[in-house]
């Protein structure tokens, strides 16, 4: 790494931006909630797939979304397509929310989305590894939403996950302030969000959010590896927490013959809160794993490609590992309640 092309300057500008982000997003959620308005918006009401007990406002995406495009609009115009893309799944995803869309009417917006970002920021690669790209970006979008269950979880997710898109673009042979400052700008909304997010839990994310935090998650993964930010699997290894356990639980399904799309509680995540370490003790497990992963990820940017891949390799190992843990307690979980129901 370059450490030189590293100035004080830069570093301020990017705590500066989280954390003017984190107070417009915590203050457009306060309102929100202190005027009642939250509620009117759209409110998640619980059913037998639901984890929460109570009906809980999810508008956690108005105060992230917005923050986000008008960040990135303001600091790191060369993304303009991506916080306009982010402002139409934005507005989209709220009125699915509120009203309600059909699968297929979702995806296209995702496509849409997608495809725009791609075609206004071409990278110089074949066009099967771009159709590629834009094929896990739009997984990486409907994962993010798959994972917005649990009290703190997706919120935490986007913090870590964006602090180290912000760090990497920083101290990348590269250095691509506008990518650290967008990416700043998302992690702060974030920890905004989270204030009011963490168990126990006074709004949900939302659709709104969800879809937003996925689709930029994509895109400046994407931006950043067209810019020479961080190699093709940086973005992965960041997120890879939430890509794993989504992937891992839709390979599941589609091999039981169940409807992926469908509202379940398979997710490892899932399982960890239904077993008995409840919203906040999950979410502290998942913030341990996210964090070891991002720093082993920004850690191995100045190696060799055969080391990055093995780094990637193993994380995913320790990750599938972990998720076998996670398994076992299940069922040792489900194998207790049997035996009471008997007595």
């Amino acid at each position: 790494m370059d450490m030189h092309a590293l100035t004080f300057s830069s570093w301020t500008a990017v705590v500066l931006m989280a954390m003017a982000a984190a107070c417009a997003s915590a203050a457009i959620l306060f309102v929100l909630l202190k005027t009642g308005l939250a509620w009117r918006l759209a409110t998640d009401i619980p059913n037998d797939r639901s984890l929460h007990v109570r009906p809980t406002p999810r508008v956690g995406g108005w105060g992230i979304a917005p923050v986000a495009v008008v960040a990135i609009l303001l600091a790191a115009p060369s993304l303009w397509c991506a916080a306009l893309a982010t402002a139409f799944l934005a507005a989209v995803s709220q009125v699915d929310d509120r009203r309600g869309l059909p699968a297929r009417v979702r995806f296209a917006g995702h496509l849409i989305a997608v495809v725009a970002v791609v075609s206004v920021y071409p990278a110089a690669a074949p066009w099967w590894l771009l159709a590629a790209l834009a094929f896990l970006m739009i997984w990486l979008v409907n994962l993010y939403n798959f994972m917005d269950g649990a009290d703190g979880l997706a919120g935490g997710m986007a913090l870590f996950g964006f602090s180290g898109y912000a760090v990497a673009a920083l101290m990348s042979g590269h250095p691509m302030p506008e990518l650290a400052v967008a990416s700043a700008a998302i992690a702060g909304a974030a920890a905004g969000f989270l204030l009011f997010n963490f168990h126990p839990a006074r709004l949900f994310l939302g659709d709104a959010g969800s879809i937003s935090l996925g689709f930029l998650a994509g895109a400046l993964g994407y931006w950043g590896w067209r810019g020479g930010a961080w190699p093709i699997w940086f973005p992965m290894l960041a997120f890879a927490p939430f890509i794993t356990d989504a992937s891992v639980t839709l390979l599941r399904r589609l091999l039981r013959g169940e409807k992926f799309w469908k509202p379940h509680r398979e997710h490892y995540y899932q399982r960890m809160v239904r077993s008995g370490m409840g919203h906040a003790g999950t979410a502290w497990a998942w913030y341990v794993v996210m964090v070891i992963g991002i720093v082993l990820a920004i850690s191995a940017l100045d190696r060799t490609a055969a080391f990055q891949w093995s780094v990637v390799a193993i994380w995913i190992g320790v990750l599938l590992l972990l998720g076998g843990m996670v398994d076992l307690r299940w069922r040792r979980f489900q194998s207790t309640l049997s035996k009471q129901s008997e007595v």
